[in-house]
């Protein structure tokens, strides 16, 4: 939660408190070094902010108003982001309050797997919703794109921890330049400052986040079949 201070693997993130309670820096229970806690602060923030839900509320919108060209577009991009963002947010802080994670980040790469369920279903939904109601082919084929990543991150899941806030930041840049504009490339920038954060507050490892990119960036082949 957002200017909380989140316990995960014994490691305190959030503060200046890490590992087995000394300041500065110290590592999750995965291993993974955690930040000095100003640095920390400064990922939370990142983290917080540019977290799945918000990246593809922002990110769908303007893949739905590109793809229609008019305002109507912005209605089909609010279902997908809906559907890809919302609903699985919602989820995870429904569980939250049952006690069954302790935060939206569910570090332990082991109890991940309903949440990608509940992604894909709610995705899926979406879809058939867009087909329906003959949505703009480019926010359709962006839906279909996501089910696809989302099915990727579960399977590589089940043997390594790969960063999915990476994927949907990397993958709603690479969606918006193909479908409204290459300069859209240019908000890579804010991709890697999510890469940067989830190393920084020691979720994952660089290579974990990079393979996150890269999924999320792959995305794009999907036009190609249109």
């Amino acid at each position: 939660m957002t200017g909380s201070t989140d316990t995960t693997d014994g490691a305190t993130t959030g503060g200046a408190t890490t590992g087995g309670g000394a300041a500065g820096k110290g590592s999750t229970g995965e291993g993974i070094p955690t930040a000095s806690a100003r640095t920390a602060s400064v990922a939370r923030t990142v983290t917080d902010v540019l977290q799945p839900r918000n990246v593809l509320l922002a990110g769908m919108l303007g893949i739905g108003l590109a793809a229609a060209g008019d305002w109507t577009g912005l209605l089909w991009g609010f279902l997908g982001a809906l559907c890809a963002g919302l609903i699985p947010a919602g989820y995870i802080e429904w569980e939250r309050g049952r006690g069954t994670w302790g935060d939206r980040h569910v570090v332990d790469r082991t109890k991940r797997a309903p949440i990608f369920f509940v992604i894909l279903g709610s995705i899926g939904a979406g879809s058939v919703v867009m087909v329906l109601g003959n949505a703009p082919t480019g926010i359709l084929v962006a839906m279909l794109a996501l089910w696809v990543m989302t099915i990727g991150l579960l399977a590589v899941n089940t043997v390594w921890k790969i960063s999915v806030d990476s994927a949907v930041a990397s993958a709603s840049v690479s969606l918006l330049a193909v479908v409204h504009s290459p300069w859209w490339i240019a908000a890579y920038a804010l991709t890697a400052a999510v890469c940067w954060s989830r190393v920084a507050l020691g979720y994952h490892t660089v290579a974990q986040t990079l393979a996150g990119a890269g999924l999320g960036a792959a995305t794009t082949v999907a036009y190609v079949f249109v």
